[in-house]
């Protein structure tokens, strides 16, 4: 059994997941995590790949910190269609979510299984022709019926994605962030 100290200093401690991101789009949905999940999340978006470095994840998650007790879990959500990123990101103290070969990919499968190899453009001509839903598709912001579709159809793309053999093309690490949000929400 617990000290009084343990029990008041575990209630002081916050959770905090923080995301870095380049995209628009993976900032999009990250915040409709955040509101579908009630999440203590937290978006760093517009930080190219090549500007990613281990120093600056660091500086970012320190900054998040109110008391050293904080919980502070960063993930690197980036497409992997550049390997000189790639190697970057994975000198850095994160989870890495990756896409290959882009974030659009998670959105597709919430439509259809896709196993095949396949190129950034023709996954977004993918993603418009698999449902109508999709057919005006704007990386900028997602409609209330593609919002809607996402948050029906997580189980099913998250299945799919975790057949999908890591970093190979296609594949996508999404589901990874989502688990946690599950685990979370059940912790609380």
């Amino acid at each position: 059994m617990g000290s009084k100290r343990e029990k008041a200093l575990s209630r002081q401690m916050r959770k905090v997941i923080l995301v870095i991101c380049e995209g628009e789009t993976e900032e999009n949905y990250v915040t409709l995590l955040r509101k579908w999940y009630k999440s203590p999340i937290r978006v760093i978006s517009r930080v190219e790949g090549s500007k990613i470095t281990p120093s600056l994840v660091e500086n970012r998650t320190r900054e998040l910190k109110i008391s050293p007790h904080d919980n502070v879990q960063t993930y690197l959500m980036y497409d992997m269609d550049v390997e000189a990123i790639n190697a970057k990101l994975r000198e850095c103290k994160a989870e890495l979510l990756l896409s290959n070969p882009c974030f659009e990919l998670w959105l597709l499968l919430h439509s259809k299984d896709h196993k095949s190899a396949i190129n950034a453009d023709s996954v977004i001509k993918e993603l418009k022709n698999s449902t109508s839903v999709w057919k005006n598709y704007n990386k900028a912001s997602f409609s209330d019926t593609q919002k809607a579709f996402l948050k029906d159809k997580t189980e099913i793309a998250m299945e799919r994605a975790m057949r999908l053999k890591e970093f190979e093309n296609p594949s996508t690490e999404v589901y990874k962030l989502i688990i946690k949000l599950i685990d979370s929400k059940k912790e609380s």
